[in-house]
């Protein structure tokens, strides 16, 4: 199954020793920083799109390996006249709050370089303006997984785009097979998708510049993941609660809510499910037995010889 998504492009970005690296293992000379322009593109992200599709994180993760090498080109014309950057880097990255499906939102986000030659100097002028930033991406997977059902879609009777019980059904797009190309667009399916602004050298290359900073900014890595782990945990408890004391509820808008809530918020709402849960449930047990009264003569009766 061919996918087409659109994402978005960003500025020129300096060119480290380890960004040069990676960029001559796809050269056929070996370039040095002065002859390359580099920028870092949005290539498509978790969310529902438009389109009523959405790529997993694992299909990101995978798709991530592939595009490693791969062509940039225009309006998806397999052409080797249109061929203009090439991807020599990419990362998952994660973003605050939740998609529409409930889980953590997160992008694919990559490098890309081109020639600084008297031919790509108009690209690289349109790239810095901001006219050539939407860009779109073309890949195979094996399924597209109906949202509602599990099954194939095509297979069962629900239709991308609409909503069934109050739930929207969109197509989970997994197995990734292969990346064939990312293009400059007019009009990207995923509204997010592009050319990224502000691309810089990014603080971990920065820090690892210094062995001591690097392992300081390790450290503060694993603190952040702990953070983000302990919020996801008391994001988890905050719905077990309030599906409890609001049954009533939807869990996608449930999910939707606590997603935008940072910790203060969440341990409010935490505290406030806690009182509604005890005073719900303060009563008891619904079922008793009753009691039969007896005289302490006869409670101790059975233990007369």
């Amino acid at each position: 199954m061919r996918i087409i998504k659109e994402a978005n492009a960003g500025g020129g970005c300096p060119v480290s020793g380890e960004e040069l690296s990676r960029i001559n293992a796809l050269a056929r000379k070996e370039l040095t920083a002065e002859e390359v322009y580099t920028f870092t593109v949005r290539l498509c992200d978790n969310e529902v799109d438009r389109e009523w599709e959405r790529f997993p994180r694992e299909t990101l993760e995978a798709l991530g390996e592939m595009f490693v090498g791969k062509s940039g080109i225009f309006d998806h014309n397999w052409s080797t006249q249109g061929q203009s950057a090439r991807i020599y880097k990419t990362e998952v990255v994660e973003e605050p709050g939740l998609t529409r499906a409930g889980d953590p939102a997160c992008y694919l986000k990559g490098w890309a370089y081109m020639l600084r030659t008297e031919g790509n100097a108009e690209l690289i002028a349109q790239i810095e303006g901001g006219i050539k930033k939407e860009v779109s991406v073309g890949c195979a997977v094996e399924r597209a997984v109906c949202s509602i059902c599990g099954e194939e879609l095509g297979t069962c009777d629900h239709v991308k785009g609409r909503t069934y019980n109050g739930k929207l059904c969109w197509a989970e797009l997994t197995g990734a097979k292969d990346a064939y190309e990312w293009s400059f667009v007019a009009v990207p399916a995923q509204r997010r998708a592009g050319v990224m602004k502000g691309m810089g050298p990014g603080l971990k290359e920065l820090a690892c510049q210094r062995p001591e900073t690097c392992r300081e900014l390790e450290e503060l890595e694993k603190a952040a993941g702990l953070g983000r782990r302990y919020l996801e945990e008391l994001r988890a408890e905050v719905l077990r609660l309030g599906a409890v004391c609001e049954p009533e509820l939807d869990a996608a808008v449930a999910r939707s809510i606590a997603g935008k809530l940072n910790e203060e918020e969440l341990k409010a709402l935490k505290s406030l499910f806690s009182q509604k849960g005890e005073k719900k449930w303060a009563g008891g047990a619904q079922l008793t037995y009753m009691a039969v009264k007896e005289s302490p003569s006869e409670r101790d009766g059975a233990f007369l010889v």
